[in-house]
């Protein structure tokens, strides 16, 4: 049961208010039914329960930052120097909604319209079914409804992922569709990748620059930038399992993802952008960066989603994605929302655009849950002047999923008395060792190490495992280093041709990581030709 809370959270203020680094940026209030003493509270709470290392948080009211402040460290080390609020977090997918802004821009000025067949500027785009080529529209890149699965390529984006982005758009054509075209929703990073590249291709310039130029330095937007820190930077965030070590400006490799959720910010820098939202897209510096109405047609519920299990609690019927944003009733109003995930960091952006309000929360650890539980319980109060226990809830509720996760292990996943490791002989292994292709990923290969058969992925910068043997040609793979986006352990189901030799492989992800989608791939080995 979720208890109202705002007593306990009051007894937590005055130990914590000495750990935050305050930046109050306007003398204006804070929004009814809000207090500094909720937001510490609630964050500290936040903190302790799910050991997040350093958070920013910053409120928007009427068109003014009211708030804006950072608590705890920049790093996992104990001793680094503390968030504040132009510390630059990763904001992952948080991204996408300035990727739909520059595809705003182009609609405002009558280059494009959001109905438009994407090949009618791009010639050159292609997906799996011809027929669907031929429709898919530029609201389709951004909609999460292509029919391709949650996640479909994201092995192409993240996990030390090399490919640029013409090579990203190459390989679409063997991306599998799951579902009938615009049938379903699933997460989708890939199509905004595209949808980047269609920001390129119309504009002349890099994703990068037109981000760079025409949103964040015309917004007037403090600490962010559309590329990755480089070494020189020091108010930098490092997330969970990253290294500390910032490459050198000449050596920087721009991501293929970027548009999906490459942006770097500040607490300071996204409440502006959220300043700018809020006002129908006219910045604090009085430039109109995107007209109302676009602004209106991206926050629009443009494909319906199912309800979230905490729909009974905060009253809610109904959710929806726009254009780079996740919409829903909360308490009786419109709550505008997206997160994102990315280098070990979460973050959090959620509007009441009726109460004029908006919320930003970066966090530089890998934890949904202290997000959720911090925008929650901020939004709670400034919808109806009260909160429910979130943070207890979201801390219930992880670990209810680590236990279920827990006993299925211990009952029948890799290792158990149902499902043995075993030894393989290094002639039986010797079977599986080769090279073996995929369509859209590329080379992936098996080779002996010692006693050990070790897979590594092309295109990638160290995703390689260690594979551990079931029965029945089922291996686990363990990867070297879980930190860099293959959070999870994968399966490896090998195939028999008649002969009897190894043919090929699939794979499917052990836990919740969507983002390893090793379901879409299906490689072949180099001579399954001759292995009939």
């Amino acid at each position: 049961m979720i208890q109202p809370f705002r007593q306990s959270l009051m007894l937590a203020v005055s130990t914590a208010l000495f750990l935050s680094t305050t930046c109050i940026t306007h003398a204006a209030t804070l929004p009814r039914g809000l207090t500094e003493q909720d937001i510490t509270a609630t964050v500290e709470r936040a903190r302790s329960a799910f050991d997040v290392p350093g958070v920013a948080v910053a409120v928007v009211q009427d068109g003014e930052v009211v708030f804006s402040r950072g608590y705890g460290r920049r790093t996992q080390d104990s001793a680094s120097a503390p968030v504040d609020a132009r510390t630059v977090f990763a904001i992952g997918s948080n991204t996408k909604e300035f990727t739909t802004t520059a595809l705003a821009q182009l609609v405002d000025q009558g280059k494009l319209k959001w109905n438009d067949r994407v090949i009618d500027h791009m010639p050159d785009f292609r997906v799996a079914d011809p027929a669907i080529t031929r429709d898919f529209r530029i609201s389709d890149l951004l909609t999460h409804h292509s029919g391709m699965g949650q996640g479909a390529g994201d092995l192409m984006l993240f996990s030390h992922s090399t490919f640029t982005r013409p090579e990203i758009l190459a390989g679409l054509p063997f991306m599998p569709f799951t579902a009938p075209f615009r049938s379903e929703y699933a997460y989708n990073n890939l199509l905004y990748v595209v949808a980047g590249a269609l920001v390129e291709r119309l504009t002349g310039q890099s994703w990068e620059d037109v981000v760079q130029k025409r949103l964040i330095d015309a917004a007037g937007l403090p600490a962010c930038q559309s590329t990755p820190p480089v070494k020189g930077q020091t108010n930098v965030a490092i997330g969970e399992g990253e290294s500390t070590a910032l490459p050198e400006r000449s050596a920087l490799r721009l991501p293929g993802v970027a548009p999906a959720g490459g942006i770097w910010c500040s607490a300071d820098g996204v409440a502006r952008w959220a300043q700018t939202y809020l006002n129908g897209g006219r910045a604090p510096n009085g430039q109109q960066i995107f007209s109302q109405t676009s602004r209106d047609t991206l926050w629009a519920p443009h494909g319906l989603l199912p309800l979230a299990e905490t729909a009974e609690a905060t009253k809610t019927h109904f959710r929806a994605y726009g254009y780079g944003w996740f919409m829903e009733d909360f308490f009786g109003l419109k709550r505008v929302w997206h997160t994102g995930t990315i280098s070990g960091m979460v973050s959090y952006v959620t509007f009441l655009p009726e109460r004029r309000s908006g919320i930003v929360i970066l966090t530089n650890h890998d934890d949904h849950a202290a997000t959720y539980a911090i925008a929650t319980t901020l939004s709670s109060y400034v919808a109806t002047g009260a909160s429910s226990d979130w943070v207890t809830h979201f801390q219930n509720e992880k670990n209810a999923k680590q236990a279920a996760n827990a006993k299925k292990a211990a009952e029948s996943g890799p290792g158990s008395p149902a499902r043995p490791f075993i030894t393989l002989s290094h002639d039986a292994q010797q079977d599986y060792v080769g090279t073996y292709h995929d369509d859209w990923r590329g080379p992936i290969t098996i080779s002996l190490r010692g006693k050990d058969l070790r897979m590594s992925f092309s295109h990638a910068d160290g995703l390689t495992g260690t594979l551990s043997a079931l029965p029945h040609d089922l291996f686990i793979v363990h990867w070297d280093d879980r930190g860099q986006d293959a959070d999870d352990d994968s399966y490896v189901q090998f195939e028999r041709g008649i002969s009897g030799q190894v043919s090929g492989m699939k794979m499917q992800v052990i836990g919740s990581d969507f983002s390893f989608d090793a379901q879409d791939l299906h490689p072949q080995h180099e001579n399954a030709g001759h292995r009939l």
